[in-house]
């Protein structure tokens, strides 16, 4: 039997084509191997690049909240401040006024405070006790007296105005005080003038 040349072409070509389908086949799903490979290497860099920028931004926010919260602190601590210290001018000023009382009732001689003397008895009692109260208004107002005699003498509460040797008192006590000092809430306000002893 002879086979048709026109056959065997035909079963030829089949053949043929059979292989470049084969060969397209597994050409294309090499091709599909390789794109997945670069498309993942893509996905990394990208999420690489998000997880940064997002590192980043959680550090800013992180700071941002901080410098927040230091901010926050700082003003509350300047409110509390301007609560407790707002009235210190206004305590120096009293000051000079509790001063002038305090030698206005030194200066009444104890003698002369008797019953024969009704009007200097009264105005001495008054004096007195307008003294006592505006005390209680300092005290009340966190204002204290600094009156250091035989303290240790402390450069932040006292000013020395003399050193002396002065018998049976230990070197740095205060022996004198010239002016009496204050304190607003812990806070000297006026250093009290003293005499310092020093060694003999």
């Amino acid at each position: 039997l002879r086979t048709s040349p026109r056959l065997l072409c035909a079963a030829t070509q089949q053949k043929n084509t059979g292989q470049n389908l084969e060969e397209d086949q597994s050409q294309s799903h090499n091709e599909q191997k390789v794109e997945p490979s670069s498309a993942e290497k893509l996905l990394a860099e990208e999420k690489a690049k998000l997880e940064e920028q997002l590192k980043e931004v959680t550090d800013k926010y992180k700071r941002a909240l901080a410098d927040a919260e230091n901010v926050r602190q700082r003003s509350q601590k300047l409110v509390e401040e301007a609560k407790l210290y707002g009235i210190q001018s206004f305590c120096k000023d009293l000051l000079e006024v509790a001063d002038i009382l305090e030698k206005a009732t030194e200066s009444v001689p104890k003698e002369e405070i008797k019953d024969e003397n009704p009007h200097l008895k009264s105005l001495y009692e008054g004096l007195v006790m307008t003294e006592v109260q505006i005390q209680k208004v300092f005290k009340k107002h966190g204002l204290l007296r600094l009156n250091p005699v035989g303290a240790r003498f402390d450069p932040y509460e006292h000013e020395a105005l003399f050193h002396a040797p002065v018998e049976g008192q230990e070197p740095g006590t205060v022996a004198l005080v010239s002016k009496i000092g204050y304190k607003l809430h812990g806070r000297t306000l006026r250093p009290a003038l003293v005499g310092v002893v020093k060694e003999a």
